[in-house]
């Protein structure tokens, strides 16, 4: 059975509207990326370097990253001569299969997924710069944790911004969640001893905390955060169980070095990538995963409140490949 058959099978049998979902959001890429991938097995009859060359250049347009797609190319280049494939059109499954693989490799033990505490509070310190839509994914979040049974509360710790704490207020409203907070230029670290003793007292199971974004540089922000996860530290024993950080996927490979910058100051456990939806270069989810070793855990794949989603590897190639994906399972139905 083919690749394509058999993540259509797979995919068939989980929730259908999901993986529709990420169909529809990578549309973009989708019309990008594979669209330039037909036409080149089109023009090829047959599967040699210079087809690998364009293939190369394809990758790097869609900003899977440089080291990567060295990576993929020479991964495709092995399974081609091992499969003995000839004719270029085999090479799009081997391409999604090899897709699959490079993301999930090394990872069998659940980092894909939330790290929620079954006793006890879970605090889910949240980091990234101004303009990413940290502010919006924390809502959306606590929508969705909300959904399943979960007793929520927000941390205003963005008290720099101006306008930042009456943003979350919106959103803890709109989503029925009490956003603990304190004045605006107050000390961010103060809100979150506040914030969890408030979380403790109502027995909350989920403490989401918001952060800044920007102060008078970038060696200030990363102390202040510094600072604010040791508070967290402090006063619950093993939190903060998630440091999620939120990329704006549209800045490609501007998002990577705020990666890199966030890393370096504090212990990063999983990215939310934004506005997946509104770029045609979706292959930095590869890029982040494969030169930063940190999981993406979710992604933003439109403007509507469920439009937050798990990431999953198999259902993001099924984004990338949809319109074959099908085609072959119609073929042979």
């Amino acid at each position: 059975m083919s690749f394509f058959k058999k993540l259509k099978e797979k995919l068939s049998s989980q929730t259908e509207s999901v993986s529709e979902k990420f169909r529809e959001g990578l549309t973009k890429t989708r019309d990008n990326f594979t669209s330039k991938v037909n036409d080149l097995v089109s023009r090829y009859r047959k599967v040699d370097e210079e087809f690998f060359e364009e293939l190369e250049e394809i990758l790097i347009q869609a900003d899977v990253g440089f080291e990567t797609v060295m990576e993929l190319v020479e991964e495709l280049k092995k399974e081609v001569k091992r499969r003995n494939i000839q004719d270029t059109k085999e090479v799009q499954a081997v391409i999604s299969e090899k897709l699959v693989e490079m993301y999930e490799n090394g990872t069998n033990d659940g980092s894909f997924h939330l790290n929620i505490q079954e006793d006890g509070l879970t605090v889910i310190l949240f980091v990234g710069v101004n303009g990413v839509g940290k502010t919006t994914t924390i809502g959306k979040l606590a929508h969705k944790l909300k959904r399943e049974g979960k007793k929520v509360l927000l941390a205003a710790g963005d008290t720099f911004r101006a306008g930042a704490i009456e943003q979350l207020e919106v959103w803890g409203e709109r989503v029925g969640v009490d956003v603990i907070k304190q004045g605006e230029g107050s000390d961010p670290a103060a809100v979150m001893y506040d914030a969890i003793q408030s979380a403790k007292s109502r027995k909350a199971d989920i403490l989401i905390c918001d952060t800044a974004g920007r102060l008078q540089n970038k060696v200030n922000l990363m102390k202040e955060l510094e600072k604010v996860k040791r508070v967290i530290e402090r006063e619950v024993p093993g939190a903060p169980q998630e440091v999620l950080l939120v990329l704006d996927a549209t800045t490609g490979q501007n998002a990577l070095i705020q990666a890199k910058t966030f890393k370096e100051a504090t212990d990063v456990s999983g990215i939310v990538l934004t506005k997946l939806d509104g770029t045609a270069k979706g292959g930095i989810v590869l890029a982040i995963r494969k030169e930063l070793h940190i999981p993406v855990k979710y992604v933003g794949l439109g403007e509507k409140m469920d439009d937050l989603q798990e990431f999953n590897a198999e259902r993001y190639v099924y984004g990338l490949f949809a319109d074959l994906v099908e085609a072959e399972a119609a073929e042979e139905s």
